[in-house]
């Protein structure tokens, strides 16, 4: 197998798990049932809450970058607008399956923070390939990073679901 082969099959196999973790957070709540859950909800009006930073517009973004930097790898050919179009059907479907499953709310913020966070995680993508001078030198920098990260996140989710960490959301 190829370098190349074998560094995007570790990309595909970070990205799924990402998008595996991505869903779970944003449409199960981490399996937490919460009383808004049941009430659906839609806003259309943008940043309509008088503190338009906030920790949930702050995650948001967050919680999208590693979509970025995964489109960035993956998806070398498609140009800007058919990343930026990606970012927002992905947040648009969390969106609406949360609204259809009654899971939360449908949030026009959330569409905009959400690839707010895809357009900074590309950004980062191409601000560390032009760094290293060389595209396969910055997917191996960033799939080290990325390994490590989802070991961490992983391990840090389950410790949470079997609640042996300090803190308790049930």
């Amino acid at each position: 197998m190829k370098v190349s082969n074998r560094r995007n099959s570790l990309t595909i196999v970070l990205f799924t798990i990402y998008l595996i973790v991505l869903y779970w957070i944003l449409l199960f709540k981490l399996g937490i049932q919460s009383p808004y859950m049941d009430k659906r909800s839609v806003n259309l009006v943008p940043f309509n809450d008088p503190s338009i930073i906030n920790a949930e517009n702050i995650l948001n973004v967050v919680i999208f970058v590693p979509l970025g930097l995964y489109t960035g790898m993956l998806f070398k050919r498609w140009i800007f607008s058919e990343k930026l179009f990606f970012f927002f059907l992905l947040s648009f479907i969390v969106e609406a399956l949360q609204y259809i499953l009654r899971l939360g709310a449908f949030d026009v913020t959330d569409l905009i923070t959400n690839a707010l966070g895809g357009i900074t995680g590309l950004m980062i993508f191409k601000g560390i390939e032009k760094v290293s001078n060389n595209s396969i030198s910055a997917h191996r920098f960033i799939n080290v990073i990325a390994a490590t990260g989802t070991v961490v996140l992983v391990l840090l989710l389950v410790l949470l679901k079997m609640n042996l960490l300090p803190i308790r959301f049930q």
